[in-house]
């Protein structure tokens, strides 16, 4: 499995918004990541893509490489804090 770095938007040092994640119901994100950059787990090549924190704590879809347009099984899963644990896994190794 891949695993994508941070890409946290904002200032590091900007104080939690008061209706963050802690506030948030199972189903509700408040501030939370919007993209993410991981490795195909094909080529191996970077890939920017972008999250919908609408679609819940916990999504899985399939996406194709930019670079060798192979699909991938995406899970993203987010955190109460509003960061998001995404792993990519090649779609024909289920």
């Amino acid at each position: 499995m891949a695993r994508r770095g941070s890409t946290r938007d904002g200032d590091d040092n900007e104080s939690p918004d008061p209706g963050s994640m802690d506030d948030a119901g199972d189903d509700e994100i408040g501030r939370a990541e919007e993209g993410a950059t991981i490795a195909c787990p094909y080529c191996g090549a970077p890939n920017e893509i972008v999250l919908d924190p609408s679609g819940g704590r916990r999504q899985e879809y399939v996406e194709d490489c930019q670079v060798c347009c192979q699909p991938w099984n995406v899970l993203v899963q987010y955190r109460r804090d509003g960061t998001a644990d995404v792993d990519v896994s090649a779609a024909d190794a289920e």
